[in-house]
């Protein structure tokens, strides 16, 4: 817009802010306690090398795909760095959905309408959950799981979103095998699709066979591939910021 002067005058773009800074704007609007405490404990700067990062292995399982249709069933939680699992720090929690249990998950992860007949609702243990979390970067393997879902149950719990940032090894799969779809010719001489399933790019790194589909054993299995892919792709010196969507 002009004035009198002919002089022209524009909106200076919006700041984008850094994870720590968005932390304390968070921390100041976060109405739950809890939240606030999860906010408060801070995050690394982007600068942060990878060996000085603390990190938390995380996994659901779920009723099915859609965080806005079905409900988490179970959480586990693996503390590491890229050095050392911390075993002595892992939960697991089942939790009872707000929706029913359909027989297609059950199939999948083995959890059924027993073993969550007596188990608390999200909001019971939501303190354990983000204090667990808090201060460390969650590892997790397909960010459209852990992230959606838990942000859809707080704005139901609590009527507030969550944001952190995560490391998704399966996005680091993805980007070092662009080209994992083989083109016809090489379909025609028999080479096959290179897969970033989880249990599959352990494999690539020589990492042990897991059940899957048990939250607590698939937090660990994600924690233990990052670590294969920073010792193989990266470096303990690589930036946080490098790597966190």
């Amino acid at each position: 817009m002009s004035d009198n002067r002919g002089s022209t005058t524009t909106e200076e773009p919006a700041k984008i802010l850094s994870w720590p800074e968005r932390f304390r704007e968070l921390a100041e609007q976060a109405e739950d306690e809890r939240l606030r405490a999860f906010y408060e404990a801070g995050c690394v700067g982007p600068k942060t090398p990878m060996k000085d990062v603390p990190f938390i292995g995380l996994d659901f399982e779920t009723t099915g795909l859609d965080p806005n249709q079905h409900s988490i069933v179970s959480i586990g939680v693996v503390p590491f760095t890229i050095d050392r699992i911390q075993l002595g720090g892992s939960r697991h929690w089942l939790v009872k959905p707000q929706l029913p249990l359909h027989q297609t998950s059950i199939t999948i992860h083995g959890i059924t309408h027993t073993d969550i007949d007596q188990a608390p609702d999200l909001a019971e243990v939501l303190d354990e959950i983000l204090a667990s979390m808090a201060g460390r970067i969650p590892v997790v393997h397909y960010r459209n799981i852990e992230r959606p879902f838990l942000n859809v149950a707080l704005k139901w719990r609590i009527g507030q979103e969550i944001r952190f940032p995560v490391i998704d090894t399966m996005a680091i799969e993805a980007h070092l095998h662009p080209h994992r779809q083989p083109n016809w010719w090489q379909k025609l001489k028999g080479q096959q699709p290179i897969s970033i399933r989880l249990a599959d790019s352990r494999a690539r790194y020589g990492l042990p066979h897991y059940p899957p589909h048990n939250a607590l054993v698939d937090a660990l299995a994600s924690a233990e591939l990052l670590m294969a892919q920073i010792q193989h792709h990266f470096s303990p010196e690589t930036p946080i910021g490098d790597l966190w969507l």
